[in-house]
């Protein structure tokens, strides 16, 4: 059960573009909040998800709030400058961060002004594993550490590969330079090491794209056509893999073909049978509650620091999917909170 601070409702929302060194309006009634979502980048569908749950958590709350979300652009250097623009001239009374380099963003802090951070999908801090808050002024995390999603993840890979030997698997990553994709790489290698039937004949970087995927993963079975399991870490780059399947005149079906996101896309084609599992996010429940930390923080109430991402969702759905836990009466009707 969320807390309600009981303020009056009204939500405004708007995108801004926010150039380092520019201030938008600072200008709010007693009582009123203005809050900053930061996103990665706002014309990518997870954050605007997160912005949207955001709103969507100001309204169930009852907050009169003031939301705008500003366009990292997939650039650590302008989301840190965002960043302390926001906490000194932007005038907000809390920030709410989709980091796009949560171990670069730490140089933002501490700010300059005592302003509320919450931090969605991945910590602020050199460790991208660790939830508890790393620097002084992020208050909450919401998320899931990288490193045990992928384990859970690559454990699933282990079950299919149980009477199969050799197992042939390729790993699909998004960027090798991110620390968090490395964290990845390493949890599946981690994970699927420890099994000596199973042989990984190849890591591809699809950077997170439906195409480049396609493409790496098109050379890849050029010489491993007789893989058994595709592993992505993103649902984009699944989509991609499962192209490539069919450019090889390949059933995806007939592979375990898996990723993670939880768009709308990846759980129609688990439900198909198309893929074999996915690992669903929910991040439009992640902005509600990265929002109701915020107002716990803006109001004097005790926070949450750490808030399990794979819990908000809707009651029933398991965030490991299968088709069988799909079918499931809590989580029948459950169409994913995004497109990817």
């Amino acid at each position: 059960m969320r807390q309600t601070p009981g303020k009056v409702l009204a939500v405004v929302a708007g995108v801004v573009v926010l150039a380092p060194g520019c201030a938008p309006d600072t200008s709010t009634a007693e009582g009123e909040y203005r809050v900053a979502v930061l996103a990665a980048s706002a014309q990518n569908g997870y954050n605007q998800a997160v912005y949207d749950g955001v709103v969507a958590g100001a309204e169930e709350l009852g907050l009169t709030v003031d939301v705008k979300i500003l366009d990292g652009g997939f650039d650590s250097t302008t989301q840190l400058s965002q960043l302390q623009t926001a906490a000194t001239v932007g005038g907000y009374d809390g920030v709410i961060v989709v980091p796009h380099d949560g171990p670069s963003l730490a140089g933002a802090f501490p700010l300059a002004n005592s302003v509320p951070v919450i931090t969605v999908l991945n910590p602020i801090g050199p460790d991208v594993d660790d939830m508890e808050p790393q620097v002084e002024g992020v208050v909450s995390t919401v998320a899931v550490p990288p490193s045990d999603a992928a384990a859970r993840q690559a454990e699933g890979v282990v079950d299919h590969c149980a009477d199969l030997d050799p197992c042939k698997v390729t790993l699909v990553v998004g960027d090798l330079s991110s620390p968090l994709d490395i964290a990845r790489r390493d949890a599946y290698r981690g994970v699927l090491g420890e099994h000596a039937n199973i042989e990984v004949v190849s890591t591809v970087e699809g950077n997170y794209d439906r195409y480049q995927s396609l493409t790496a993963v098109s050379n890849s079975l050029q010489s491993n056509r007789d893989v058994d399991v595709i592993l992505a870490s993103a649902d984009q780059m699944t989509l991609g893999a499962e192209l490539a399947l069919e450019n090889a005149g390949i059933a995806p079906e007939s592979v375990y073909l898996t990723g993670g996101g939880g768009t709308t896309e990846a759980v129609r084609a688990v439900r198909e049978g198309r893929w074999t599992a996915n690992y669903l996010n929910f991040p439009v429940s992640m902005g509600a509650a990265a929002m109701e930390q915020l107002a716990n923080a803006m109001t004097g109430r005790p926070v949450e620091t750490v808030v399990n991402a794979d819990t908000v969702g809707p009651e029933g759905v398991e965030p490991y999917a299968t088709r069988e836990t799909l079918a499931g009466p809590e989580a029948e009707d459950f169409t994913g909170e995004w497109n990817g």
